[in-house]
């Protein structure tokens, strides 16, 4: 990996425009891809196995899930029965927390992103905006693999898988987007109000108990369901789930819009990413 150690001028103003992220992200492409991975290696650097923890950490999670689930509290999924329902619960329930995971790794991380890199922001021609990219790519990594597992467990368990599981990329892709826009912004505001990093991690345990993770939507109360769906991890939960588990095609129409406003959202975090990271060398 080689980039410039050339000192630049901190406080030039940085381009805002969508036009001037998907160019940066295409330039750059090359340099995220070993960033990320550099990323990914290095949480488990110094451990016996290594990589191999990233395939046995949701293995483990979902054995525990399962057992939990079926064997101590005995639960059932709305409108799932048959033999099958015990191990079908802990599956359900795999599903919404990796949704959950992907958020929750990337933005309990983006307060931090800057202030853990000074010499990026000070002494080196570096793209910061690219550092919330590198942080998504790596929580999507541990995605995949869960995902993997959650596969290869719904094959076990019931002996086939539903077609539909190819969509999931297509399900995932506006969270992704969403997320990214949401990490500009926290990593902005976390080199100014230092508060942000303790806020942000009450805030992504209280979703998790907001979001249908553990339960189905239609499980809540009417008077509160109107706040369930206005989760943003809601219908990307019940898409997941849909695609995965149901064996359903996806809401087309809500992922579109979903998307749309997604996108909308993490340009306005990369344009105030941008419009405030002049003042990054000057704080920190």
């Amino acid at each position: 990996m080689t980039h410039s150690t050339t000192a630049i001028n901190p406080h030039a103003p940085q381009p805002t425009s969508l036009i001037a992220l998907i160019s940066s992200m295409w330039r750059n492409r090359q340099l995220i891809v070993q960033m990320s991975k550099r990323e990914v290696v290095g949480r488990y650097k110094g451990s016996a196995m290594g990589l191999a923890w990233s395939f046995f950490n949701p293995v483990f999670m979902l054995t525990v899930y399962t057992f939990v689930f079926s064997e101590i509290f005995k639960s059932r999924w709305g409108g799932v029965g048959g033999d099958d329902s015990k191990t079908q619960f802990a599956v359900v329930l795999f599903v919404g927390m990796i949704v959950l995971s992907l958020f929750s790794e990337v933005v309990n991380r983006a307060p931090g992103l800057i202030l853990s890199n000074v010499n990026y922001v000070k002494k080196v021609v570096f793209p910061l905006e690219i550092l919330p990219i590198i942080a998504t790519g790596a929580a999507l990594f541990h995605s995949l693999i869960s995902l993997g597992v959650l596969l290869l467990a719904f094959a076990l368990f019931n002996g086939y898988l539903h077609w539909t599981a190819i969509f999931t990329p297509l399900v995932l892709f506006p969270l992704v987007i969403l997320t990214l826009g949401l990490a500009w912004v926290l990593a902005s505001l976390g080199v100014f109000l230092r508060d942000v990093g303790q806020t942000i991690g009450i805030i992504t345990t209280v979703l998790m108990f907001l979001s249908p993770v553990f339960y189905p939507v239609t499980a809540v109360p009417e008077r509160f369901r109107a706040f369930i769906m206005a989760n943003p991890l809601t219908f990307i939960i019940e898409q997941a789930r849909e695609v995965l588990i149901w064996g359903h095609l996806p809401d087309w129409v809500g992922l579109g819009i979903y998307t749309f406003a997604a996108t909308v959202f993490a340009w306005i975090g990369f344009a105030l990413f941008q419009k405030t990271r002049k003042g990054f060398a000057d704080v920190l």
